[in-house]
């Protein structure tokens, strides 16, 4: 989760305010890690450690992989230092310069949401330097209005659409799918073929 604005989320009541503020936060979370399966991973950066709570769904599927994670908020990762201690955790934000790859996929759930459409953008042309891997899940801009369950405020949340972002991965070099898992929720799974 990335800290927005001067807003910090504190580690000890995080969990709890993501289960009421996203509904489908959890089954958000297994979807993320789900995507990853049949992947060999030996190196993973993550977009947005939060409290590691990713990683370690993540990481129950590839134990052997080295973990490394950016997060704006020190206090955040405090508490994921705790749960990956052999993980390389750095606070960073995601508008800032990535970690240097290569690694074998990058990884972000709820995160990415927080920067607008330039930002999101220029994050996933910089993910493609780095990986050619990327499996998102965030908070999207449902097809009907209607649908959209969690709240909104367009200031520190600004989601974009599933084919605003579709466009973007595919600027970066990407080919993409997405997957809903509620009407404002999605997974994008994305890899940039290798020359052959």
């Amino acid at each position: 989760m990335q800290e927005v604005a001067g807003v910090e989320w504190d580690p000890e009541t995080y969990l709890a305010e993501m289960a009421a503020e996203v509904p489908g936060y959890a089954e958000l979370q297994e979807a993320v890690a789900a995507a990853t399966e049949g992947m060999r991973l030996e190196t993973v950066l993550e977009l947005g450690t939060g409290t590691g709570e990713t990683a370690l769904r993540v990481l129950a599927r590839h134990p052997g992989a080295r973990w490394t994670g950016i997060d704006a908020s020190g206090a955040m990762l405090g508490r994921a230092r705790e749960r990956l201690p052999a993980a390389d955790l750095r606070v960073g934000r995601l508008e800032e310069a990535l970690p240097p790859g290569p690694f074998d996929l990058a990884v972000s759930a709820l995160a990415v949401h927080h920067l607008d459409g330039d930002a999101k953008r220029d994050l996933f042309r910089r993910v493609a330097q780095v990986t050619d891997r990327l499996v998102l899940g965030d908070v999207v801009v449902p097809v009907r209005p209607e649908d959209a369950a969690v709240e909104i405020d367009g200031v520190y949340d600004v989601p974009s659409s599933v084919p605003e972002q579709l466009g973007w991965l595919a600027e970066a070099g990407f080919d993409a799918t997405a997957r809903y898992v509620r009407p404002d929720l999605a997974v994008f799974v994305a890899r940039r073929p290798r020359p052959e």
